[in-house]
């Protein structure tokens, strides 16, 4: 007989003045299949709720488990299950539809949402990086098609995300610029390095955003001797030109900017989930050869023909991770009671570090 579990849930339909998270008990919903393991939570990182998303694939649904990036020990395998066996360690990322919070002692996981940690990847490692390196790899292998000599934009490039960008670019043979929001953000990165007593740099340029009227487009053009970047990783843009960005600088650019430093042929993938073009803007990305790719990084669940490529990257994520190719942007660790107060932060996305709870 299954007992209870306490995990952290969002209330998707709060009143204004009721608490958005709550950890409350929940029974399993279904026995597990043959296909599933039983895995021990050591660490869970915590990453926005997409609200919009669940909202729309299940309208009925009334709370939405929190923390579904989790690392741990396998405790028990299904009748069916090949690739594990107890006492494994494994990491992964629960599917969208799970009813389990992953701020749980343990979680039940068909395999195939799993893959093995290295022995010298620490848990918070281990689960504060899967999430953003599987949305990197989408961006730059799956949808851009990254490769050596190419020269890469990575926007917000001291975010989680933006960090990952940067390194897998440098590791790939790219010319790698980015943006920072602010003169500590600038600093991290250019004393970012690929190893040690590299001299180096991993980014060859660092332009900050927040240094008043900035015109990136010019910049960027001048770094590729008026080529135009091959490849954009956006943090989100700004659509309309509004009186405020006379008074206060643009820490997000213009779509018109990155449409206008876009090369021949560029890429451009965006995480605007509402990006609207107009017939100009359209008009500029077919003169230039160029393509717009969106960034969801929940499509790899829903298609069941990819995924073995979903494994695959999930496991070069750890083996980047192992080898020290990625060296992600983590906070401190935080113990499972600060979890309530810390993920109301993250879906405000007020925190600049990923958040990890250990268990």
């Amino acid at each position: 007989m299954e007992v209870t579990m306490k995990g952290l849930y969002y209330q998707l339909n709060a009143a204004h003045d009721e608490e958005k998270f709550i950890f409350q008990e929940k029974e399993p919903v279904s026995s597990p299949s043959d296909y599933h393991v039983k895995l021990q939570v050591k660490a869970c990182a915590l990453s926005p709720i997409n609200t919009k998303l669940i909202s729309k694939l299940y309208p009925e649904r009334e709370f939405v488990p929190v923390g579904r990036e989790v690392a741990g020990i396998i405790l028990e395998v299904g009748s069916k299950v090949s690739f594990f066996h107890p006492d494994d360690e494994a990491v992964g990322i629960l599917p969208i539809d799970s009813e389990d919070s992953g701020l749980c002692e343990f979680v039940w996981v068909h395999e195939h949402h799993l893959v093995h940690k290295q022995e010298k990847v620490s848990w918070v490692e281990a689960a504060g990086t899967i999430r953003d390196g599987l949305n990197v790899y989408t961006a730059l292998h799956s949808l851009a098609h990254l490769a050596p000599g190419k020269s890469v934009l990575v926007l917000d490039g001291a975010s989680p995300i933006g960090v990952l960008a940067i390194q897998l670019s440098h590791h790939r043979g790219a010319t790698v610029i980015a943006t920072t929001n602010s003169e500590e953000d600038k600093q991290y990165l250019e004393k970012l390095r690929p190893g040690v007593g590299v001299r180096q740099p991993v980014v060859a340029r660092v332009i900050d955003m927040s240094k008043g009227n900035i015109d990136l487009a010019e910049k960027c053009l001048e770094e590729t001797g008026g080529l135009g970047v091959d490849i954009v990783l956006d943090a989100g843009v700004t659509l309309y030109n509004t009186g405020e960005h006379v008074t206060k600088p643009k820490l997000q650019p213009h779509k018109h900017d990155i449409i206008t430093l876009l090369s021949v042929g560029g890429h451009w993938v965006t995480r605007e989930d509402n990006l609207q073009l107009d017939p100009p803007d359209s008009h500029n990305l077919f003169l230039k050869g160029a393509s717009l790719s969106f960034l969801n990084d929940e499509i790899w669940n829903p298609s069941n023909a990819q995924q073995g490529k979903y494994l695959h990257i999930l496991k070069d994520v750890m083996d980047k991770l192992s080898c020290g190719i990625f060296k992600p942007q983590l906070d401190e660790l935080i113990p499972l009671y600060e979890a309530k107060v810390l993920m109301e932060m993250v879906q405000r996305n007020e925190m600049r570090k990923r958040q990890v709870v250990q268990l």
